[in-house]
């Protein structure tokens, strides 16, 4: 069985970083103190003149000599007539004592000032360590409260936020970051929510139609041809309805997913191919363009798809009488399709909603669309790395542009 090794902490591994640069340090800073010391004190090669006399004091302090030469030193360098070569002897036991002794005293010095330099050193490490424990835990303290605000997060309660005051230094960036994508998270979970409650809320709409259609018509004893062929159209019809919703549901998960490939086509190209293949009601509002060429590069059936969707909206939400006109152009690097139309007036703060799914013009219900229009709109074009904007015109209507990367290189 594999035994798993005991993982250090982040603040374990900080603290002996701490202290392993501080006893580094130290240990330089005693080396360095102990070879200007040692550089300081004088070596003991000829420690006293050679003229200063020894005395039988100082030939005892020598170590290494008997008892009987010290006896005879005693006599020799008492009596100036003692035997002169024991004298020359004397003098220089007496200066061999000194160097000796200087040596010693040079050694016990320098061992004294490592011995001691070492303890101080060993004493301020583990003070180093301990201080670095406190530093280490009070730097690691927004991780901390990063890890908690993650760990208290779920896709039920996105509240949590660090909210780290402080000077602006990489780990407050890291904690503003941090809530900056709680925040976004927090969005699409509630965006998730309302689409799925919608949706739920749109497909039980035709189920609950035909429900109702064959339960009335099953109902009676011996229903009519009559009445069995309208209950047919009806459930044929909310059919249609629900296949039309799952329909636009899917284009709207496609795009979300990103291309799968990339062609070079032509918004002016795909705005005509819209057009022709729109089913126009016979009161449909006038319908003039200006197609200039915007080639671009992307999906050529989602880039129509995205036209006929501004053109569907612009209709469907017009007034009598009205008018829609389509446009495309290129300006510098942006390839341009917009859709303008007369309708009613829509209040400036509510045309940013309106790319929402499900969410219908002024709160309309029951005009045949799915509130999924601009949604798809705006989903296709952030797939092809544009961007969908509306604009309320003063007399009622809106203008719809939908911006793209212009294709320099044309359209094969």
């Amino acid at each position: 069985m594999r035994v798993s090794r005991p993982r250090l902490t982040v603040r374990v591994r900080l603290t002996l970083l701490y202290t392993g640069v501080f006893a580094v340090c130290g240990a330089i800073l005693v080396a360095i103190t102990y070879g200007l010391v040692a550089g300081t004190l004088p070596m003991p090669t000829d420690p006293e003149p050679k003229d200063k006399p020894a005395t039988a004091q100082t030939v005892e302090k020598r170590e290494g000599v008997t008892d009987e030469f010290i006896v005879a030193c005693r006599t020799a360098l008492g009596d100036p007539t003692a035997d002169p070569l024991l004298r020359r002897k004397c003098q220089a036991a007496y200066e061999e004592g000194l160097l000796v002794g200087a040596q010693t005293q040079r050694e016990a010095t320098l061992s004294d000032l490592l011995g001691y330099s070492l303890t101080t050193l060993a004493v301020v490490a583990l003070l180093a360590a301990v201080a670095g424990w406190i530093v280490a835990g009070r730097v690691l303290r927004p991780v901390h409260r990063i890890t908690a605000a993650a760990r208290d997060a779920s896709e039920n309660s996105m509240a949590a936020r660090v909210a780290l005051s402080g000077p602006r230094d990489e780990l407050r960036e890291l904690a503003d970051t941090f809530d900056a994508m709680l925040d976004r998270l927090q969005t699409a979970f509630e965006g998730q929510r309302r689409f799925i409650a919608n949706a739920g809320h749109e497909l039980r709409t035709p189920l609950t139609v035909m429900q109702a259609t064959l339960d009335v018509v099953l109902a009676k004893p011996e229903p009519t041809n009559a009445e069995l062929l309208g209950m047919g159209q009806e459930v044929r019809a909310e059919v249609d309805h629900a296949k039309a919703l799952i329909e636009a549901l899917l284009t709207l998960a496609r795009t979300d997913r990103g291309l799968g490939g990339c062609d070079p086509v032509d918004l002016a190209t795909s705005a005509e191919d819209a057009i022709d293949g729109a089913a126009l009601p016979l009161d449909a509002p006038r319908l003039t363009t200006s197609l200039a060429p915007a080639p671009t590069s992307g999906d050529p059936i989602l880039l129509e798809r995205l036209a006929a969707n501004l053109i569907d909206n612009a209709v469907r939400y017009n007034v009598p009488d009205g008018e829609v006109h389509v446009s495309t152009a290129t300006v510098g690097d942006r390839a341009l399709l917009t859709v303008t139309n007369t309708g009613p007036v829509v209040p400036a703060d509510a045309v940013e909603g309106l790319f929402e799914p499900f969410r219908r013009l002024l709160d309309r219900t029951g005009d045949g669309g799915f509130g999924l229009g601009l949604a798809i709109v705006a989903s296709i074009a952030a797939a092809h790395g544009g961007e969908a904007a509306a604009r309320p015109r003063p007399e009622g209507g809106l203008s719809v542009t939908v911006s793209l990367p212009a294709n320099r290189t044309g359209v094969g």
